[in-house]
């Protein structure tokens, strides 16, 4: 019987879906934003990500695993199972951006990258990202350990950081330097930031939402990228679900605050892989 998927999720409202939703729908509609963060992570745009993320919701409520528990677990599965048919893209076409991105991941170990994700950004116990990936267990923790080992031999670049807290500024700094990352600076509102980032070009941004004027970060980041300034942004929020609608463009990368460092480390050094700018390093 064919049942008609309806939830907030703008991009899905008007999809006929196969399966019995009746004891997922609830659940499969409370996860479906964080599947899509973590596609646009993986992928770096969101309709890449929007893609494989259908086809994946389609192949997870036409499965047998439909409506039983571990509904999240079972969602990010199917995803893994079309991304990897898929090829795992990284957007349309390969020049640019897109291809300085194929090219950096390229030299990672296989799934270590989505190993370090869902365990520290989606926050999957270890035994979830096994299952996710479609491995052993001690697979799994060997990747996360190859992974954070990655972390250390990552692109790296010039960081800029919207945020009007100075206890979080100070705490976000400290991550990112430690990353072998430099800091640019500090803005703590929306005509700060865009004064800051003209004067010293970043090849990635950390945003919070709400800064010090009552000005918006995500106003600040509009200003940055529409001066001609091309690169990724991670967004830090408490309130992510304002962020992942559905409704309209969304960021690739999205934290939600309290945040741990291995998230912050995570979604930078993920995020650097799509910089722009050609005076990135590899160690």
């Amino acid at each position: 019987m064919r049942k008609s998927l309806i939830c907030s999720i703008a991009f899905l409202e008007d999809c006929d879906i196969v399966g019995d939703l009746t004891k997922a729908a609830d659940s499969v509609k409370r996860h479906l934003p964080y599947l899509r963060r973590y596609a646009r992570a993986l992928t770096g745009d969101q309709p890449t990500g929007d893609s494989i993320a259908m086809e994946a919701l389609k192949s997870y409520l036409q499965s047998p695993q439909a409506g039983q528990p571990a509904v999240k677990v079972h969602m990010f599965a199917a995803f893994h199972a079309v991304w990897q048919k898929a090829g795992k893209p990284t957007g349309d076409g390969e020049t640019g951006l897109k291809a300085r991105a194929q090219h950096h991941l390229a030299k990672l170990t296989p799934n270590s990258r989505e190993a370090l994700l869902l365990n520290s950004v989606e926050e999957f116990s270890v035994a979830d990202v096994a299952e996710i990936l479609g491995i052993t267990l001690e697979t799994a923790e060997v990747l996360l350990a190859t992974a954070k080992q990655d972390l250390k031999n990552s692109v790296l670049g010039r960081v800029m950081i919207i945020e009007d807290e100075a206890i979080i500024a100070l705490d976000l700094q400290t991550i990112v330097t430690s990353l072998g990352h430099s800091v640019t600076g500090v803005a703590r509102t929306q005509t700060a930031a865009a004064k800051l980032a003209a004067e010293r070009k970043p090849d990635l941004v950390l945003a919070d939402i709400q800064l010090a004027d009552d000005s918006s970060g995500i106003d600040a980041v509009r200003d940055i990228l529409g001066s001609g300034i091309d690169c990724p942004v991670i967004f830090i929020t408490a309130f992510p679900e304002r962020l992942l609608t559905g409704e309209r463009p969304e960021p690739a990368f999205l934290i939600s605050k309290p945040y741990l460092e291995d998230q912050v480390q995570s979604a930078v050094s993920q995020a650097m892989f799509f910089a722009s700018t050609e005076t990135l390093t590899s160690n």
